[in-house]
């Protein structure tokens, strides 16, 4: 019988991480470890208070999984079928889902990649983001951190201040743009007239400005934006691809929020099948979800994969990140 285990971290940030609808000093992550008498496999839980996920409800969903025969599974199948019947919230069936394909690729001794049937980079090169700040912060931070090493920055970015931020981050580097604005804009009107004041600076593209209920809405802006228009809180672990298509350029897809390893495979298929754009991007993660994150990247347009660069302390370091680029210890 296999041994399943849960653990909450607490995770101290190096500075608040603030976006447009919450802000945090620290997250707690929860762990999910499987396991035999030789054998084990890891998974982490990226807990979202977007979609209702908390630590707290999340260690209770999987505390019913082990009553409901979690322990008793002997494939990837069975472990799919008993998760369907009882379906967590998404952050935890990734770490559920990667923790038992981490323990089959260890007992198999294969690599994680080959068993997804996919090509690990060697490097991956990620995109920085600043959280929300005061704009007179931005030259410090970006001096303290030195972001200039990363190829491309994101901002995040809410109505009030967003234009001052941008401004402030342009005036001290040369390195391509993402606004990310996490829903902060209501309707469409006053969103464009934003992104008129842009066109000034160099911005890549337009991370989910409008809530994503707002189909309409997107399919307005895909056609008239002056820049591409990504998606993110848009896409969880099922998606309408065929109305994607007409909302977005591309999207962001997360395995916190595709629920899992084979999910998201499926969901940057059927993106690239649509000629829509790929980004794979990540919650505040330790290394262990980010190295989860970088089996995928082969082939993506963009990665945002810095969760880990904003901890106090990360407690695993299987991923390094050197002028910008990711690569596994």
């Amino acid at each position: 019988m296999l041994r399943w285990h849960i653990e909450p971290k607490q995770l101290q940030l190096k500075y608040t991480w603030k976006i447009s609808r919450n802000s945090s000093e620290t997250k707690t992550n929860l762990f999910i470890r499987v396991a035999d008498k030789r054998f084990v496999g890891i998974g982490e839980a990226a807990p979202n208070i977007r979609y209702g996920e908390t630590a707290e409800e999340l260690t209770r969903q999987f505390e019913s999984l082990v009553e409901n025969g979690l322990e008793l599974i002997r494939s990837l199948e069975d472990l799919q079928m008993l998760l369907s019947f009882y379906p967590p919230a998404n952050a935890l069936r990734f770490a559920i889902e990667s923790a038992y394909i981490h323990y089959i690729c260890q007992q198999k001794g294969m690599a994680v990649g080959d068993y997804l049937g996919v090509s690990l980079p060697t490097t991956v090169a990620t995109a920085f983001t600043l959280p929300i700040m005061e704009p007179d912060l931005v030259t410090a931070f970006i001096r303290d951190n030195n972001l200039n090493r990363f190829s491309n920055l994101k901002i995040k970015v809410n109505q009030e201040h967003g234009l001052e931020l941008v401004q402030q981050v342009a005036a001290l580097t040369n390195k391509p743009l993402i606004i990310d604005a996490n829903e902060a804009w209501t309707e469409p009107d006053s969103l464009m007239l934003f992104l008129e004041k842009l066109k000034k600076f160099s911005v890549l593209f337009i991370e989910q400005p409008l809530p994503a209920a707002e189909t309409d809405a997107y399919i307005y802006l895909r056609q008239h934006a002056p820049y591409d228009i990504f998606a993110d809180e848009s896409v969880t672990d099922k998606a309408d691809f065929e109305l994607l298509q007409r909302q977005f350029h591309g999207v962001n897809m997360k395995l916190m929020k595709a629920g899992g390893y084979l999910n998201g495979l499926h969901i940057l298929e059927q993106t690239r099948q649509r000629g829509l754009k790929t980004m794979v991007g990540c919650m505040v993660e330790t290394t262990l979800g980010i190295w989860s994150a970088m089996q995928l990247c082969q082939g993506i347009n963009y990665a945002d994969l810095d969760g880990f660069l904003i901890l106090k302390e990360e407690p695993f370091g299987i991923v390094q990140e050197k002028e910008g680029l990711l690569s596994i210890r």
